[in-house]
């Protein structure tokens, strides 16, 4: 079962054999707006546990009917996701530590305890119920979205003979895709162009940018991987943010909303989230997670500040600043050295102003309407019919002749595309 997470207080399931101890934990954790529920008696938790989901499950280790450690790993057989929490007076360390190496109980708290630790831990054990939850919740969409779309292309398949050959061909482009890390890559960047051209340009901007760093002797072979990986994936979590949105947040980010800016500021997680599908490096997510945060700590989304943020996210920023920036060249770099010590880490500054004087940087791209089309002009992407036909291709220079066929073309079968060209 996923479970559904909720605005609604969570839920703790307390357990300890003294009354008076059971109290006390159980008002302190009240007091932080918790639901709690207590008993001194494990095997009746246990039936508890059959009945009810809990967010954290904390356990006394030394109990009459049975020992702490064993109720919380016969917890997890009845609610896997929790986080559990042992508190004991009599410190086994190998014992524990196996136990949490095994994945049996998430922390332990030592007797006597303080209030501030107490809190802290339960605090750290929800916030990691949440992402756990979050993530069964994201599988169990994702499998119900393929399943969607396999019944779609069943139904397509009968209706239209040919797309059979065509579904057949991207099927076998799948399977090639599946069985190479840099096609998985490819793919993504697909996504993104098909989500927003212009993003897409950015990230190939930002790849470019990340390969030379990473290419030099700055970086282990696991921040290599991920600074090269990361650049790729950083932008992911935009595709969940509407168009609108994001273009106002390009435009005029002075007019976003609360809700509106605390949406484009949670996309390092959402990214983070989604290429674990594609790379579960560790390293890959956290630096996709830190990206913008700033070097003086007034980034997103957790405000790390100098060294607490990777070394590969720190170097990734000052390529996305760049290219983001969207000035032409030598502004852009003035805009990073005016950053460097503020938001950008100096060292990685440096690094980017030493490998970038061999990079040819990608044309800026912009939108144009139609009537605004001339001669000379460069496509920054295809243009398709609404029956899939390619009218103009991506990177072809607008001569008059082919600006007239847009047009009357537009006439009988009106272009819905975003017209991008290289400014």
């Amino acid at each position: 079962m996923t479970p559904a997470l909720s605005s609604a207080a969570p839920s703790l399931l307390i357990v300890d054999d003294e009354p008076i101890v059971l109290a006390a934990l159980k008002e302190t954790l009240e007091r932080e707006k918790y639901h709690v529920v207590a008993t001194t008696n494990p095997l009746k938790a246990l039936e508890i546990l059959r009945t009810q989901e809990f967010a954290v499950i904390i356990s006394d280790q030394r109990m009459p009917e049975m020992m702490g450690l064993d109720f919380l790993i016969e917890s997890k057989k009845l609610n896997p996701l929790a986080s559990r929490i042992l508190i004991t007076a009599v410190l086994s360390l190998p014992t524990i530590v196996d136990a949490i190496n095994k994945g049996e109980i998430f922390r332990f708290v030592a007797k006597p305890w303080l209030r501030e630790e107490l809190t802290a831990t339960v605090k750290n054990a929800i916030s990691r119920y949440q992402l756990v939850a979050e993530n069964e919740r994201l599988t169990a969409e994702t499998q119900r979205l393929n399943q969607q779309l396999s019944a779609v292309n069943a139904t397509l398949a009968g209706q239209v003979k040919d797309l059979e050959a065509q579904k057949a061909a991207l099927d076998s482009a799948n399977r090639e895709l599946a069985t190479s890390y840099e096609h998985s890559l490819d793919l993504c960047s697909r996504i993104l162009s098909t989500y927003d051209p212009y993003l897409a340009g950015q990230t190939k901007a930002m790849v470019e940018i990340a390969r030379k760093m990473a290419d030099t002797e700055h970086f282990t072979p696991a921040e290599r991987h991920a600074l090269k990986a990361s650049a790729w994936l950083c932008d992911l979590g935009l595709i969940g943010i509407p168009r609108d949105l994001l273009r106002l947040f390009r435009t005029n980010p002075e007019r976003l909303s609360e809700p509106d800016r605390l949406t484009i500021n949670s996309h390092p997680i959402y990214s983070q989230t989604l290429a674990s599908f594609v790379d579960s490096h560790p390293e890959v997510g956290e630096t996709i997670r830190a990206h913008h945060e700033r070097f003086d700590g007034k980034g997103f989304p957790d405000g790390l500040s100098g060294q607490a943020i990777p070394w590969t996210a720190r170097c990734l920023a000052v390529a996305v600043w760049f290219v983001e920036s969207g000035l032409p060249k030598d502004q852009a770099i003035e805009s990073v050295l005016a950053q460097s010590g503020i938001a950008l880490d100096p060292e990685s500054v440096r690094l980017f102003l030493k490998v970038t004087h061999l990079l040819q940087l990608p044309r800026q791209v912009r939108e144009v309407l139609l009537d605004e089309l001339e001669a000379g002009m460069i496509l920054a992407n295809g243009l398709y019919s609404p029956h899939g036909l390619l009218l103009v291709g991506e990177g072809q220079m607008l001569s008059q002749a082919t600006i007239s066929k847009i047009r009357n073309h537009n006439l009988i079968n009106p272009i819905s595309q975003r017209l991008l060209v290289y400014s």
